[in-house]
């Protein structure tokens, strides 16, 4: 782990990841060149933000296993963000569907090597907490919380080292409301803390978001916000691979994130699963850009 990071000011390198395979509809996997063209980065670039592209992780045009590929992707990643991090600079993943937060996580708990244990916010519609044994799907997007905690095949579960990389009690998920028996039941035997709709609507989602990274952060060397767009309700983000019904409100998410953009104990942020081809008029694209300028100011 680089030493005096947090005394110095931190620039943000974006890695996009071009990468559908993990899901059904492979359309997301066009969402970080989409948010590229469009110019929201050198926006924040140009508002002194200190935001840049550092690059675009694409997959192998002969790459036909599906495991293997995405395994590859999430090394690629992984290394790429350990080295963003080691430079004193804040890592932003765009995705792609969410099987690229294996990658995503995996570097970070490297670069925190013996430092400490990394704390992870999930905001997702979703558990994303199967396994192949036990998804009706089949999809590796609805198993990378699971293959952090360690379960799952060794391709996607040892990226960078053997251990999981982040424990049970230093997760918290947030938004979930479309979930499956299989995922449930590991996330319930684990003791994850989930904050399903319900709870969010009953007691704001300030007050969830400031306990969640509470929760995320009181144990560990730093934490990480892991960002599926169907966490926001379809009305105000239609262009993602999975919609679901009646979800955050992005006004609420904004101040959320705004509320934790001096913190130094948060060390990546990843937004993913933005599928351009299912977007009206550019606004999930929108609600992208403005989740970012909200974190990174």
């Amino acid at each position: 782990m680089a030493e005096n990071v947090s005394d110095s000011a931190r620039n943000a390198r974006v890695i996009g990841v071009a990468c559908g395979l993990g899901a059904l509809d492979r359309g997301c996997e066009d969402g970080p060149e989409m948010l590229r063209k469009l110019g929201f980065f050198r926006e924040l670039a140009d508002a002194d933000a200190g935001v840049r592209w550092d690059q675009t992780i694409r997959l192998p045009a002969a790459q036909s296993d599906v495991l293997q590929a995405v395994a590859g992707i999430a090394g690629t990643l992984a290394q790429a963000v350990a080295r963003i991090l080691s430079h004193g600079d804040f890592p932003l993943v765009i995705g792609g569907d969410h099987s690229c937060a294996i990658g995503t996580w995996s570097g970070v708990h490297a670069y925190l090597g013996g430092a400490g244990r990394l704390g992870l916010l999930w905001i997702d519609a979703h558990m994303d907490s199967h396994t192949f044994k036990t998804t009706p799907s089949q999809a590796i997007h609805g198993m990378p919380l699971a293959c952090l905690f360690g379960y799952g095949e060794a391709e996607l579960t040892q990226v960078m080292s053997t251990a999981p990389k982040v424990l049970p009690q230093d997760v918290c998920l947030i938004g979930v409301r479309n979930f499956e028996p299989g995922e449930a039941q590991l996330l319930r035997t684990l003791n994850v803390r989930i904050y399903f709709m319900d709870e969010i609507k009953q007691r704001g989602l300030q007050v969830v978001f400031r306990e969640a990274v509470d929760h995320v952060s009181r144990h560990t060397a730093g934490y990480g916000i892991s960002l599926d767009m169907d966490a926001l309700d379809p009305a105000q983000a239609p262009g993602v691979g999975s919609p679901v019904a009646d979800g955050l409100q992005l006004a609420d998410l904004l101040d959320a994130f705004e509320s934790v953009r001096a913190d130094r104990k948060l060390l990546a942020l990843e937004v993913v699963e933005y599928n351009p081809h299912r977007d009206n008029n550019d606004e999930t694209a929108l609600a992208v850009r403005e989740l970012c300028k909200s974190l990174l100011g």
